[in-house]
């Protein structure tokens, strides 16, 4: 498995509610996918979320997110962590 970082643009004002929703709807459905979501970040003032999962591939991390109505804008590997 391969760990992804995800970036969502145009989400200004996101409260921490809206946050902790949105990442329950994406752990509700990630089996399906086999992706994990471990945690999500977010900057209510720049609009910016941020996803760190693990998954077998991008396209796995984009459907569950598309499935859920928060389209990633971005998808990186993390291929190396400390």
């Amino acid at each position: 498995m391969t760990r992804f970082m995800d970036v969502h643009h145009d989400m200004k004002g996101i409260t921490a509610e809206q946050l902790r929703e949105a990442h329950q709807a994406d752990l509700a459905i990630e089996k399906d996918e086999g992706v994990h979501f471990e945690k999500a970040w977010a900057d209510p003032e720049s609009g910016t979320v941020y996803c760190l999962s693990e998954a077998p591939s991008a396209e796995a991390v984009l459907r569950i997110h598309e499935r859920t109505g928060n389209k990633a804008d971005e998808i990186h590997p993390v291929p190396l962590t400390v």
